[in-house]
C-alpha cells in the first residue's frame, strides 16, 4: 500500500509508540507483507527464523521485535509486538468507513453501465463503462472494474484476505488494505468471490471468464483471455498467466505461478509452480500424458491380480 504522502520515521514511531534506529527524517511511502515489499517500504518480522528474510528483503523499514543491527540503507522499528503495530499502521492510513448508501455517492460509476436493484457498490469504487452489475453482487471500497464487464448476483469482490497470525493459541488477524482490480472484457459468474490483497492488489486481466463459484484468494495475478471453472479455488499470492484454461474443481496452491497456455483437466490439485503450454491432471497435478500411463499401468496391475 502506498501512503498518500510521504511518512518519516520519527512520524511512524510516533504513530505506533516504537523505538526507532535510524535518521528521524527516513522517508518512508509505504507499508506491505513480506511477499509483496519495494523500497521505501515497511514490512515486520517478529520470529528469529525469518529475521534474515525480512533484513535482507527490498523493505526500507523492519518493524521487529529484537534489537539487531540494520542493514546499510535500512532503519528500524523495534516493537514488542510487530505483528499488531503493523496492523495498528495499516489501519490508520486505510481504515473501515462504514456506509448508509447501497450505492456510495464517492463511487465512479461509466456511462451505460448498469447496475441492478440490491446491489452494493462501497465507497472510491471505480466502474467503467457498459458493465453490468447483477442484484446482489457487492463491490467493497475503492475496488476498481473496466469497461465492458459482467458480474452475476451474489458474488463478492474485494472482502478481506484470509490472513491470520496464530499467537498463544487464538488466532490474530491482518488487516486486509490492498485491492481488486478487474480488467475489461472480463465475466464473473454468480457466487464468486475474489479477495483484496493484502496490501497490495489482486488482479483480474482482460477477457478474463469466471464460471460460478470461484474463488480468488488474496494477492493472486490472474492475466488475460483465462477461463475458469466453476469451483475453481486459488490461494493467495499465486501467478496465472496469459490464456490459461482451469477446469472445474480445481485447487491451486499459494505463491505458484501457472505458465502461459497452460491447461489443468477438472478436479485436480496443484501443488507447484507449472510450467506452460502444457496440459496437467491429477493430485498432485502433473503432465496429463504421464498420468494417464499411470493410471492404465496401475489398471492392469489391478485387473490381473
Amino acid at each position: 500500500m502506498r501512503f498518500e504522502k510521504v511518512q518519516t520515521l520519527k512520524e511512524i514511531s510516533q504513530l505506533i509508540g516504537a523505538e526507532y534506529i535510524g535518521n528521524e527524517n527516513f522517508p518512508i511511502s509505504g507499508i506491505n507483507e513480506i511477499h509483496m515489499v519495494e523500497p521505501g517500504d515497511i514490512t515486520f518480522v517478529d520470529h528469529p527464523k525469518y529475521y534474515q528474510k525480512a533484513l535482507n528483503s527490498k523493505a526500507s523499514v523492519i518493524i521487529i521485535n529484537q534489537r539487531v543491527e540494520a542493514p546499510e540503507g535500512k532503519v528500524l522499528l523495534i516493537s514488542n509486538d510487530p505483528f499488531a503495530d503493523y496492523n495498528k499502521i495499516t489501519q490508520h492510513f486505510k481504515p473501515f468507513t462504514s456506509s448508509s448508501h447501497s450505492v456510495s455517492p464517492l463511487a465512479k460509476i461509466g456511462k451505460g453501465t448498469i447496475i441492478q436493484p440490491l446491489c452494493f457498490i462501497g465507497s472510491g469504487v471505480q466502474i467503467g463503462q457498459n458493465c453490468i452489475i447483477h442484484s446482489h453482487v457487492s463491490i467493497y471500497d475503492g475496488c476498481i472494474i473496466g469497461d465492458n464487464v459482467t458480474i452475476h448476483s451474489h458474488s463478492v469482490i474485494g472482502a478481506d484476505a484470509y490472513y491470520f497470525q496464530k499467537k498463544n493459541g487464538i488466532y490474530r488477524k491482518m488487516h486486509s488494505c490492498g485491492n481488486v482490480i478487474i480488467g475489461n472484457n472480463v465475466e464473473i459468474g454468480a457466487l464468486c468471490s475474489i479477495d483484496k490483497g493484502v496490501s497490495s492488489d489482486t488482479i483480474v486481466g482482460d477477457g478474463t471468464k469466471l464460471d460460478n463459484h470461484v474463488q480468488i484468494g488474496h494477492d493472486t495475478k490472474i492475466g488475460k483471455n483465462c477461463l475458469l471453472g466453476s469451483q475453481v479455488a486459488i490461494a493467495g499470492v499465486t501467478t496465472i498467466e496469459d490464456n490459461v484454461l482451469i477446469w472445474a474443481k480445481v485447487g491451486i496452491n499459494k505463491d505458484l505461478v501457472i505458465g502461459q497456455g497452460a491447461t489443468i483437466l477438472a478436479t485436480s490439485n496443484v501443488d507447484k509452480t507449472l510450467e506452460g503450454g502444457k496440459t496437467y491432471y491429477g493430485s498432485p497435478a502433473v503432465e496429463a500424458r504421464a498420468k494417464w500411463k499411470q493410471i492404465g499401468k496401475l489398471n492392469r496391475f489391478i485387473d490381473s491380480l
